[in-house]
């Protein structure tokens, strides 16, 4: 598997200024900003997945990504935070007076791969996919390392997360695939 992009100090924080700007914006009904060209590196225009993760006083508020790996990066972390904040079906929409207590996590994701034999699941270091029929699921790597599950647990976790039986991941048409994901966030309080 390749390794996550090399982002620096300041591309990281230019992610997350503009995630909550993006935020700020969609919640409060705002046009979007526009993204200065020349403030995009090339490790910011690669073509890599992103999930935002918003927290509310520690506690899941919104998690949603977008994997397209022919756009950039740069666009994924927009789309990603908007729907993150207003999209997840699991919570209502983000409202403006929560806004200055939300805390906002980054995932640049690494293209997943098939998952050849599942004794090669790590998962402290890979992020897991599942799908099987119309059903699919995934759990990014920062989840299992938060909750220090093993690679059964993981398994069994994503498989639930998609509507399918626990086991399901050992069932004939059951597709896996990993990724490696490259976390950071907003500083807390």
């Amino acid at each position: 598997m390749n390794t996550a992009p090399v982002l620096t100090l300041e591309d990281r924080l230019k992610l997350l200024r503009w995630a909550r700007q993006a935020i700020e914006a969609a919640v409060r009904g705002e046009a979007q900003m526009e993204i200065p060209k020349v403030e995009l590196t090339e490790a910011l225009r690669a073509p890599h997945g992103a999930f935002v993760t918003i927290k509310k006083q520690g506690e899941l508020r919104g998690c949603i990504g977008k994997m397209d790996f022919e756009r950039p990066l740069w666009e994924n972390l927009i789309s990603a935070a908007v729907a993150s904040a207003l999209e997840d079906p699991r919570f209502p929409p983000v409202e403006p007076d929560e806004l200055s207590q939300i805390r906002l996590e980054i995932s640049v994701l690494e293209p997943p791969v098939p998952l050849a034999r599942v004794e090669d699941f790590d998962a402290q270091r890979h992020g897991i996919i599942i799908q099987k029929g119309y059903r699919h699921g995934l759990l990014l790597p920062k989840v299992a390392q938060e909750y220090g599950w093993d690679a059964r647990k993981t398994l069994e976790t994503v498989c639930w997360k998609a509507g399918l039986p626990e086991q399901a991941w050992r069932e004939p048409g059951a597709q896996l695939q990993i990724f490696e994901a490259f976390d950071f966030a907003e500083p807390v309080g």
